[in-house]
């Protein structure tokens, strides 16, 4: 039997004061947490109801998975822990299932079922994919189970221009690697800038104004 895709989507609570910290400091807290509220509901609902795979949260802080009032559908939650990023992704990796897995950030508001099955995709035919950030960062990583044996994510400068292509550096020299196309995080006063001024109206999310 074929093993099931695993997706991990890493979430902070949506606390006012508590999240995109960078963000806030251009648009101002409050801002900013309307913004991840909108772009963590625009995100996940669709993912999180697609049946190609299972859909998990990793929360920070702990335990704070527990609060319904936080997620708009229903899905596993883990705990992401403590430690850097890449701490927590491994985490994250060692705890799920047998089989491919993708993680994915939760602030990239073009991102869509489509990227994900893309990933998927990638794992049928390497053992590691990356959706590539623009910032030097990345959306998205996913490994297979042979990938899984290793942990790629220790010495990375998180939040930098290196962090993408010291990951890679980090894969086993055998280990096949796809990357998928560059989306943006908004992080930033710029980066939200660019993603209001973008195609289509991106004021919008899943047909919800940002600001209602």
């Amino acid at each position: 039997m074929r093993a099931r895709q695993n997706l991990v989507m890493f979430v902070k609570a949506p606390r006012l004061g508590a999240v995109k910290s960078r963000l806030a400091a251009d648009i101002g807290a409050a801002a900013a947490w309307q913004f991840y509220r909108r772009a963590v509901r625009g995100v996940l609902t669709p993912l999180a109801r697609d049946a190609r795979w299972t859909c998990w949260l990793a929360v920070t802080p702990d335990r704070r998975w527990a609060d319904e009032r936080f997620w708009p559908v229903r899905c596993p939650r883990i705990d992401q822990g403590q430690g850097d990023l890449g701490a927590r992704m491994w985490r994250a990796f060692r705890a799920l299932p047998p089989g491919p897995a993708v993680i994915v950030g939760s602030d990239i508001p073009a991102l869509a079922p489509r990227h994900v099955a893309r990933a998927f995709a990638a794992l049928g035919r390497a053992e590691a994919v990356f959706g590539p950030a623009r910032d030097g960062g990345y959306w998205l990583v996913g490994l297979s189970r042979r990938a899984r044996r290793a942990d790629p994510f220790q010495g990375v400068a998180w939040s930098s221009e290196f962090a993408l292509a010291q990951t890679m550096a980090n894969l086993p020299k055998h280990v096949r690697i796809e990357l998928l196309d560059t989306l943006e995080d908004v992080d930033d006063g710029a980066s939200f800038a660019r993603w209001r001024a973008g195609p289509g109206g991106s004021r919008r999310l899943n047909g919800s104004s940002l600001w209602a």
